[in-house]
């Protein structure tokens, strides 16, 4: 792996500090090389792999930010960034862990103890759980969705189709979204119900993508649930959905951030070592300017989610729609900008897939568009200064 240029975040306690060293620490002994991370994506098709996530779990850290009645060891969301951000930078495949996690907020807020046991303590034990929002004609707009779940026989028949459903096809059960009262508006009637995923009538269908398999269409046909695995109360979902944005957009600021570092990394690591005109090319000025306002962006935005990571930890009830928006606005752009300016730099290696690099542009250019479109993030900042 390239050397260390991360910084520590500011303001954590030796404990926290110690985490960051024990997850790097992992990561350069899984994880380090490149024989080593071509083995466990079989050859870069698969971004995770069960045996390295089971790792994880006996050492504890998939429950980091689990209450620890339900097997975790009841840190916050600044313990959960971390974890995210090291193991992004460090390129372990666990592509469950990150939608695992909203899944786990989910439930934390609205789940009874029985849920709470079953899937925030299979989470802590190593199992992949996925949420299902967007359909066909309901993506940004999600509050359009068409998947119904009519109540019958004390549970509930869903049919209808999702998509871009992110580890469906690792998960135990998928969190659906779904209309059971289609009578008042759009935002009305929803609920949110658990559907193990070997349940009769569900069918999930892999999208094929410039970055592997990755997200999947999920079809229900009259399947059938019961009741108990609605999570919080029927028709009520949409209240639930917006309640934990705050944790969703931080999940996907934190992984950006690892990702954005990490293609800093690569880039300083090449540029300082690969010679033109006799000397490092990362010795001209054109790079060198390159890298300062790179470093730059990287520790201002390292600082806004640890921020605001901290003001979800100190009131996890509080809604922080602009500065959520912010952090995951900020680090997936700056993400595509680390990779692309890394590609460039290298020249033409950045695009051999013999380095991480074309990797790192195929993993980051989607980072704009899936929790949200950076359009969508764009309004609702906006919005909060009354435009």
């Amino acid at each position: 792996m390239s050397e260390i240029t991360a910084s520590t975040p500011p303001g954590l306690t030796d404990e926290q500090r110690d985490f960051v060293a024990a997850l790097r620490d992992f990561c350069a002994r899984e994880a380090g090389t490149p024989e080593q991370r071509e083995r466990l994506t079989k050859g870069y098709t698969e971004f995770h792999n069960q045996e390295l996530y089971e790792k994880l779990a006996e050492l504890g850290w998939l429950g980091v930010a689990i209450d620890e009645r339900w097997g975790g060891s009841g840190g916050g969301m600044v313990d959960a960034c971390i974890f995210l951000e090291e193991t992004a930078r460090g390129l372990l495949p666990i592509a469950g862990y990150g939608v695992s996690l909203i899944v786990a907020g989910a439930y934390e807020r609205f789940g009874t103890d029985a849920q709470k046991e079953e899937i925030l303590g299979g989470i802590a034990r190593g199992r992949v759980e996925a949420i299902a929002m967007s359909e066909p004609e309901a993506g940004s707009d999600v509050g359009n969705l068409s998947c119904r779940a009519e109540a019958r026989d004390g549970g509930f028949v869903l049919n209808g189709q999702k998509t871009w459903i992110s580890a469906a096809h690792l998960a135990d059960h998928i969190l659906v979204v779904c209309r059971t009262d289609p009578s008042g508006g759009k935002h009305d009637g929803i609920s949110m119900i658990s559907v193990p995923t070997d349940s009769d009538g569900l069918e999930v269908r892999g999208i094929q993508t410039m970055g592997g398999r990755e997200v999947n269409d999920v079809f229900f046909t009259d399947c059938f649930v019961p009741a108990d695995r609605v999570l919080g109360r029927v028709n009520e979902g949409w209240m639930q959905l917006m309640a934990g944005l705050n944790v969703e957009r931080l999940i996907l600021a934190a992984t950006a951030l690892g990702a954005a570092q990490r293609a800093f990394d690569d880039a300083l690591a090449f540029i300082k070592e690969r010679k033109q005109f006799g000397r490092p090319v990362g010795s001209f000025q054109a790079l060198k300017h390159r890298v300062a306002d790179l470093a730059t962006e990287l520790e201002a935005t390292r600082l806004l989610i640890y921020e605001v990571a901290r003001k979800v930890d100190e009131d996890p009830q509080r809604m922080l729609p602009r500065e959520a928006s912010m952090a995951k606005l900020k680090a997936t752009e700056l993400a595509k900008r680390c990779a692309l300016e890394g590609m460039q730099m290298m020249g033409g290696y950045g695009y051999a897939s013999e380095y991480d690099m074309e990797r790192h542009v195929r993993n980051t250019l989607v980072m704009s568009i899936y929790g949200g479109t950076n359009e969508i993030q764009r309004e609702i900042i906006s919005r909060t200064y009354g435009l």
